[in-house]
Formats: C-alpha cells, structure tokens, sequence
C-alpha cells in the first residue's frame, strides 16, 4: 500500500493518529491516578485500577479479524480507524455530560470503552505505519509518533490535571472529545490507495493469527519484550502517588510528571528514533536501557531523602527522555520483526506482550509500595530494570544480519516477502 502525499505528509498522518491515543490514555493513566488518591483510594486500588487498560494487553485477540476485513472503499487500515476514532469522540462527549459526583462506576467503565476503541485504532495504525515505511525510515519516525503520542498525553495527563479545577468535569471532556474530531480529519482527508496485497483476501484469519508463531526466533522475541519495559513501568506505577504523599499538589504534580517529564519523553523520543539508525537495532536497545535502569536508580535515592521541586523534575526529565530513547528503539524493532501480509497481527502480537508485562508490573507496584515502602519499592524497581540492558544483549534475534530479516519465515516465502518490502518502498 503507498499513500500519494510526501513523507512529510505521511509522518504528520501518523503524528496525528498516535496522538489521538495519547490525549484520552494519558488522562486516564496520569491524571486519574491522582484524583483517585485525592478521593482516599488505596495504594493498591489505585494500582488494581491500571486492570482497565486490559484492551491493550488483549487486542491480538481480534487484530487478525483487522488485518482481514475491510472495506475496499475506505481502504484497509481506514475502515477501522476511522468508526473507532469516531466512537471514541461520541464516548468522550457523553462522559461530559455526568459529573463523578453521581459514581465512580459508570466513569471506569466508560473509560474501559474508550481503551477498547483506542486499543482497536492502534491495531490498524501500526499496521498503516508498517505498510508505509521502509525499514531504513522506521527509526526517525518511529521517533516522530513516539512524540506525537507523548504529546497527546503531554495535554491528557499534563495540561488537563492542572486546569482540571478551573474546567471541571464537564468541560475538561468535551476537550477531549474536540479534540479527537480534530485530530481525525488528517484521516478523513488520506486516501488509501491500493487496499491490501492480494494475498491478504485468501489468507484465513487463522493464517494471519499464527504467522507470528511460525517464524524463527519468534519466542526470544517476546521473552525480549517482556523483560524489556518491566523495571521501569513497576517504578512509575507508583510515582503519582509517591509525589501525592511527599505533599505536592495537584498542579506541581501535573507540571512535573505531564509537562516536564513527558516534554522530555517527547525529546527523548526524537533523539532515539535519530539514533537508532547510527547506533544499529542491537546497540540502541542495550544502550537506552542502561539510561533507563539508571533513571529508575534515581527514584530510589529521591524516596530516602527529602527532595525539593527542582530535584525532582530533573529526575522526571531524565527518567522520561530515558524512557522515550528506548521506546522509539523498541518499536522499531517491532515494526521490523513483522511480515507485510500480517503486519498489524505480528506487530500487535509484540505490543500486547509489553503491554501485558508492564501491566502486570503496574498493577503489582501498589502492593510493593503499600508494604515495603516506597524507598525499598524503588529499589526493587531499578534492580528490575537494570535486567533490560542485559536482555537486549542477549536475546536480540539475528545478530548477523539485518534486524528486518531477523524472523523472515525459514521457507520459501522468505525471499518474496523481502521483494515484496523493497517493492512497496520503492527501493
């Protein structure tokens, strides 16, 4: 599939798509945690409460039912981006119209449906970004919508937690909502040319879904993935209520963490995708992990002592422009161990391990911090991390040859599905 506008135009279709995902999950995983604990939830509710992000860990479930029916009129990838995006703006827009004062349940739910539909949008938009990148442009925009979801989240779990008390409820979800519609209209003025390969319309369900599990490799792959994030996310889990409970106010929380430390995730982001490139696949992803493991070192120390602002948001800095390095490496590898006729399968297959494994970390940190405290907490956090850059140098798959080719099915279609890259890349 090529898209008839230059990569200028290609790499803000997929800035805008991303953020679409960011604005909503950033709310919903930055902000929410905090006003949850302004409420009295526990520790460990609070950390149960990242269970309704499920959709993420669970969309390789139906991603294959995406990889194969579409309609031909809107095209593959947009037949499926597009009702979701849109639902997403009529859930929004319902959710401003009741305050929490009327109950916390139908809030949770509705921000279960909302993951769902971001979760189903995501699937179609990584399989978009793998149809229109060629291996060598994978690095930079990676970077590029690595930063594009960071800024949606920048608005969703910065900028909204703090105005979130001059707004209120009501008009801070309509935001939201707006801002969703706008955020579509790059898609609705795309068009997709060319559909799907031929193949894909043969291809059963049951094809696409076990692709991924054919190919060498495949299980070092995901046991990569699960290590990879996990320290990290066991860490952040529980930052919002650590500088909840150190006294910092909603305000100085929502500037620290959203806007200082996701502006630093966004150039963190960019800087990696930039590198990954001249470093190569293998050395980015060991050298972003050590910065990584070291940041979360830094939110050890900051528990055992007594930090002031400035302290704290140059670890956030660190910890997020870390974070976004190592990020952008990692999905570029993930865009490379896929194949063309299942791509948004195989890449989904990656993402729902990472999410799965982060959230299983996320949701243990608030038993860890409520009974070791968040000192030791830490701790055990930045000794998780510290086993991603060791996972990345071990388990990398095809060490002697290209990243893209390293789960190329072992059989014949292995050449075909290299031509078939170069051929739709131009190259």
């Amino acid at each position: 599939m090529r898209f008839p506008h230059l990569s200028l135009r290609r790499l803000g279709l997929l800035t805008s798509l991303y953020m679409c995902q960011g604005l909503p999950f950033g709310f919903f995983t930055q902000a929410l945690p905090v006003l949850l604990r302004k409420q009295g939830i526990s520790l460990e509710g609070i950390g149960l409460a990242s269970l309704l992000a499920l959709p993420w860990a669970l969309k390789f479930l139906w991603a294959p039912l995406v990889d194969r029916f579409f309609s031909p009129r809107l095209g593959r990838r947009r037949s499926w981006i597009l009702p979701s995006q849109g639902l997403m703006t009529l859930v929004l827009g319902l959710l401003s119209l009741r305050g929490p004062g009327e109950g916390l349940s139908w809030v949770l739910a509705a921000v279960l449906i909302v993951n769902l539909l971001s979760a189903t949008q995501d699937i179609a938009t990584d399989g978009l970004a793998v149809d229109m990148l060629a291996p060598g442009e994978r690095g930079w925009a990676n970077g590029v919508q690595v930063a594009g979801y960071r800024a949606g989240m920048i608005v969703g779990g910065g900028a909204l937690l703090v105005l979130f008390d001059r707004l209120g409820w009501g008009l801070t979800f309509a935001f939201m909502a707006l801002s969703i519609a706008l955020l579509s209209i790059p898609t609705l003025l795309t068009r997709e040319v060319g559909g799907a390969p031929g193949s894909d319309r043969a291809a059963s369900v049951a094809a696409i879904a076990t692709s991924f599990w054919r190919r060498p490799h495949a299980r070092q792959v995901l046991a990569l993935l699960v290590v990879y994030k996990l320290g990290d996310a066991f860490a952040v889990g529980m930052l919002r209520p650590f500088l909840s409970d150190i006294g910092l106010s909603l305000s100085d929380i929502g500037w620290l963490v959203g806007t200082v430390g996701f502006v630093a995730g966004l150039l963190g982001a960019l800087t990696g995708g930039a590198l990954v490139l001249r470093l190569g696949r293998r050395s980015s992803l060991v050298g972003f992990a050590v910065f990584q493991a070291v940041s979360v070192l830094g939110y050890a120390y900051v528990a055992r002592a007594e930090p002031g602002v400035p302290l704290l948001a140059a670890l956030c800095a660190f910890e997020h422009f870390a974070g976004g390095m190592a990020t952008a490496a990692l999905f570029t590898c993930m865009m490379d161990w896929t194949d063309r006729e299942s791509a948004a399968t195989d890449y989904t297959i990656q993402a729902s391990t990472v999410v799965i494994a982060t959230g299983v970390a996320s949701a243990a940190s608030g038993f860890s911090a409520g009974r070791l405290g968040y000192p030791l907490h830490f701790s055990v956090a930045a000794a998780l991390a510290a086993l991603s850059p060791v996972a990345a140098l071990l388990l990398f798959p095809g060490r002697r040859r290209p990243a893209e080719l390293a789960l190329a099915p072992s059989t014949r279609g292995a050449s075909h599905h290299i031509t078939c890259r170069c051929t739709q890349c131009g190259r």
